[in-house]
């Protein structure tokens, strides 16, 4: 790679700490967040780098318009908007900020798991409409229970650390990994977390073969009625087969951070029928896709994204 870090274009909105990280790296760059993608098609050729957060999908149509590229950034963890099998035929070279955001994801699973086991938005909208039911919303403690991590990256690690505060006993398995128990959780297959798991905390990224990971047929392998949590990707879940775990009590609850479509205006009939369900239910917690979306991930992945740029420009 030239010595010369080339020009970037950034085509999606970013935290004004990632120009002054640019600069102060020798990059150079375009910041057009409001581009479309036929003006993005337009442009590209011109450049030697993209930079895109979520709005931007990266596919071989748009490749194609790219001669100069060499490397695309992603601003985030997840890889899923970039084909991969393309950048790599093309020998364009992909990083992102997979660290940046982990610490907030794993806040946010915390948060999510103890806003449902302790009934705390019910009890609070209850109490606000002048109810003191104490009885009605006894809890259930962390520290009883034994949690399945599916993913034991960056996302899944950072969540270990924190639910070993709590005492209770966590499960990892990562299909990619070998060798990677440590002092916050104990190695496992899949089928010992379909055994042993009350919590199924997903932490992979969408690909074709985790997509509908979550279907009425894994639900029903497990052993006894657990808790599932979302903070990865909707696609992985099917909002049918969680509706249909709740119903007869195979999921005792549910937290999603991410939906199957999160477009919820236009959604289908079914898709309709299922996040009525979920939305008028205690026994799920939901959220607008913001676990790893705080003011401090906001910074720390630029960061991030910006040390693998660094250390990319010094490859051959």
């Amino acid at each position: 790679m030239s010595q010369t870090p080339p020009a970037i274009l950034i085509a999606d909105e970013m935290h004004p700490s990632l120009f002054t990280l640019l600069r102060e790296a020798g990059f150079t760059y375009d910041y057009q967040p409001s581009l479309t993608r036929a003006e993005l098609i337009r442009q590209l050729h011109l450049f030697a780098g993209l930079i895109i957060r979520s709005k931007t999908t990266v596919d071989s149509e748009l490749l194609s318009q790219a001669p100069n590229l060499r490397f695309i950034g992603r601003a985030g963890a997840g890889l899923d908007l970039i084909d991969l099998a393309a950048t790599e035929r093309l020998g364009i070279r992909v990083v992102h900020a997979g660290a940046g955001n982990r610490d907030a994801v794993a806040e946010q699973v915390v948060g999510m798991l103890l806003a449902l086991l302790t009934n705390i938005l019910r009890a609070d909208r209850q109490v606000r409409q002048g109810i003191w039911d104490r009885e009605g919303n006894r809890g259930y403690e962390l520290g009883n229970l034994t949690v399945g991590l599916v993913g034991y990256g960056n996302n899944g690690s950072a969540t270990a650390r924190r639910l070993s505060g709590f005492g209770c006993r966590v499960l990892a398995y990562d299909k990619f990994l070998t060798s990677y128990g440590d002092l916050y959780a104990q190695e496992a297959s899949m089928e010992q977390l379909l055994a042993e798991a009350d919590v199924l905390s997903l932490h992979i990224p969408l690909t074709d073969d985790t997509r509908m990971l979550v279907n009425d047929d894994l639900i029903n392998r497990f052993a006894k009625p657990f808790y599932l949590i979302n903070v990865a990707r909707g696609e992985i879940v099917s909002l049918s087969a969680v509706v249909q775990g709740l119903e007869l009590g195979k999921i005792r609850g549910a937290c999603l951070d991410v939906l199957e479509n999160e477009k919820l205006s236009r959604l289908t009939p079914d898709q309709q029928t299922h996040f009525d369900y979920l939305r008028q239910s205690d026994r799920v917690v939901l959220t607008p896709h913001i676990a790893g979306w705080t003011h401090e991930s906001y910074i720390r992945i630029n960061e991030v994204l910006v040390e693998q740029l660094v250390e990319m420009s010094r490859l051959p």
